[in-house]
């Protein structure tokens, strides 16, 4: 079992800064690619960026430019940095990790970000 723990959450003014932090229980990234996804009430939740096992790395298009997914295989740990905040931005953040197979997903429990003024 893989138990994934986010933290680095908060409120924030608009074009403002929040780094957020996936912490895995194990070393887990050379078998499950990394992923970042949000939630904002009233809506489905979307992936904001992601980064496979060979460090490749995807953006959703809402996203580019502003934040960047990173890993630290020492700490077994993911961390999505979020800048140029915006009001949108606003959402639970989940990380999870998905199996190369694709057929097993581990999702953290969640952390809020507010943007607002």
């Amino acid at each position: 079992q893989v138990q994934l723990v986010e933290s680095g959450g908060g409120l924030v003014q608009p074009g403002g800064s929040l780094r957020l932090s996936c912490a895995a229980s194990r070393n887990i990234f050379s078998i499950y690619a990394m992923g970042w996804y949000r939630q904002a009430p009233g809506k489905q939740r979307e992936l904001v960026a992601a980064i496979t096992s060979g460090g490749s790395i995807h953006y959703a298009d809402f996203v580019k430019g502003r934040f960047t997914i990173s890993r630290d295989n020492a700490k077994n740990t993911v961390y999505l940095q979020m800048n140029s905040l915006k009001p949108e931005d606003t959402a639970v953040y989940y990380c999870n990790a998905e199996h190369y197979s694709g057929k097993i997903n581990h999702w953290g429990q969640g952390t809020q970000v507010t943007v607002s003024s």
